[in-house]
């Protein structure tokens, strides 16, 4: 990995550089998106089967397309107990977190005779996007069912890519299972999105869209919202470690990998006080790569969007850290809960050499699904506030609005409403009774 000293213009060429891997770069791809939104829209289970034949070379009908118990039986034949336990221990972490996060309504009452409020409503129904292709994501599953679950979600429809054979891994169905799926359908890309954002024959339309997918899911879920609800629009994996000269390289350089290895456009970047640091980062990753199995794909990654940036002071470091506002952010310095109070931006940060981020993707137990591409400035991690909605409560009694009714008929001539103006003053209209 290059060595790179942080300057004004090294700092503008590396943002520039990792935006090109926002979704909002692939417009080339949004033609071929929208068509696909179209035709699943106009024509139904019809262009899904078609498309789905086209994409994943699978025979999927109205007859196979659900997932079914017979099916989910057969999964949990085929997954390893001891991995069906880390699954459940994964999951009771997952739970416990989020149930933190639960909302109630809440009512306050004044002697004045007003009612203030606010009702917390879990959304109805929601989709849920597992990817498949490259790799199997169990974790997935679990971080996006599981708050939709805590927060009451009555239905949750997931869908996923078939292999060619038109079934689903064995794992993806065990964790779906596990975490509460009521349904699960056979098919993927925007075709899926699509099916969800306007309903099929096969598909129940949703309320709202979660979960993780390539360049067509994205910008699917971008192209939908307003149909629907929508989580975020994903872009790929990005990690970035700020460390000083206390960091454990061979750790630093295990930990860059762990995010490289997600494809091509993931990036690494490392941000540190030590020029020392940096060149035995760099000496450890050459080591990995030799024994790595997926190392073709974190050479192009780290190639294109990997970094060791060299700054001159932990002042400098943090504001890079700030401005880049990655996914995931590593502290490795001597003092690293010091330094977290002094970071604005970042999906999830992990404190200290034993917190490596794929801790997060597990087992610990908040979300992975993580604001990506520098959207950590005003996005959050998926939660239980995402598959609720809030409705906000107001009650006066006579007297109580007596008391600014000549306030709000004011307030509302003022911007030439006057038909606000009268539903108030009728109230008190010594002409009319009730």
């Amino acid at each position: 990995m290059r060595i790179i000293e942080l300057n004004e213009t090294s700092k503008k060429n590396i943002l520039e550089n990792l935006l090109k891997r926002s979704p909002n770069q692939y417009e080339a791809y949004a033609n071929i998106v929208d068509q696909i939104i179209k035709d699943v829209r106009n024509n139904g289970d019809k262009a899904l089967f078609s498309y789905t034949k086209e994409f994943d070379k699978a025979d999927i009908n109205e007859a196979n397309i659900k997932v079914t118990e017979e099916e989910i039986k057969k999964a949990y034949q085929q997954v390893d107990n001891k991995l069906l336990e880390i699954l459940r221990k994964a999951k009771k972490s997952i739970e416990e977190y989020h149930t933190k996060q639960k909302q109630n309504s809440w009512f306050d009452a004044s002697k004045e005779g007003i009612i203030l409020g606010q009702k917390v409503t879990p959304i109805e129904k929601v989709g849920v996007y597992v990817p498949g292709g490259k790799a199997a994501y169990l974790s997935t599953v679990l971080m996006d069912v599981i708050p939709a679950k805590v927060a009451g979600v009555d239905r949750i429809v997931m869908v996923t890519p078939p292999d060619t054979k038109g079934e689903v891994y064995a794992g993806t169905l065990v964790a779906a299972s596990e975490a509460g799926v009521t349904e699960i359908y056979k098919v993927g890309g925007a075709q899926a999105i699509a099916a969800l954002a306007f309903g099929t024959k096969s598909i129940p339309k949703v309320d709202k869209i979660v979960g993780p997918g390539n360049i067509y899911v994205a910008l699917a879920k971008k192209a939908v919202y307003g149909h629907v609800s929508i989580d975020s629009i994903a872009g790929p994996s990005e990690i970035l470690i700020l460390a000083d000269e206390t960091a454990n390289p061979r750790y630093v350089a295990a930990d860059l990998l762990s995010q490289a290895e997600h494809d091509e456009l993931a990036s690494s970047i490392l941000v540190t006080t030590s020029r020392k640091l940096a060149e035995e980062v760099s000496t450890e990753i050459n080591k990995f790569l030799e024994s790595l199995s997926r190392r073709d794909i974190i050479k192009k990654s780290l190639d294109n969007y990997g970094y060791l940036l060299l700054a001159k002071n932990m002042d400098e470091a943090i504001e890079v850290t700030n401005e880049i506002a990655s996914e995931h952010l590593e502290i490795m310095t001597k003092d690293p809960f010091m330094d977290m109070t002094r970071i604005k931006n970042a999906g999830a940060i992990f404190i200290g050499e034993y917190s490596s981020e794929p801790l997060g993707d597990y087992m610990a137990g908040p979300n992975h699904t993580l604001p990506t591409n520098g959207t950590a400035k005003f996005f959050s991690p998926l939660s239980v506030d995402d598959f609720i909605k809030k409705s906000s409560i107001i009650s006066y009694t006579k007297e109580a609005l007596e008391k600014v009714h000549k306030d709000i008929e004011a307030f509302a001539l003022s911007e030439g409403l006057s038909a606000h103006a009268n539903s108030i003053a009728v109230r008190f209209d010594e002409n009319y009774s009730n």
